[in-house]
């Protein structure tokens, strides 16, 4: 299953716990935005680590599936791949 998850959270602590979740399934391709491809059981188990963390009154999370067709006609122009700038670097 293809999915392409976006999210909006209010709460940075709560913003926090989300994007660490969804490392566990995706590769983030923009600040809020993964993507992921699991089986239907595993998108249910990420789904429900989701809804145990955000306010539904507050906070956003979108999952747009992706059929293999159209997966296959992602188109990419620049880099393919989001770099994380909060990520630690090491300069040798």
């Amino acid at each position: 299953m293809n999915l392409v998850v976006m999210y909006d959270i209010a709460n940075p602590k709560r913003l926090k716990k989300v994007a660490k979740v969804m490392k566990d399934y995706g590769i983030r391709v923009q600040k809020s935005v993964f993507e992921v491809d699991v089986k239907k059981a595993v998108f249910e188990e990420m789904k429900l680590r989701i809804e145990e963390i955000i306010e539904p009154l507050e906070d956003g999370v979108k999952y747009f599936p992706l059929c293999e067709k159209c997966h296959g006609t992602v188109e990419i122009i620049g880099q393919g791949i989001f770099i994380d700038p909060d990520k630690e670097y090491y300069i040798l």
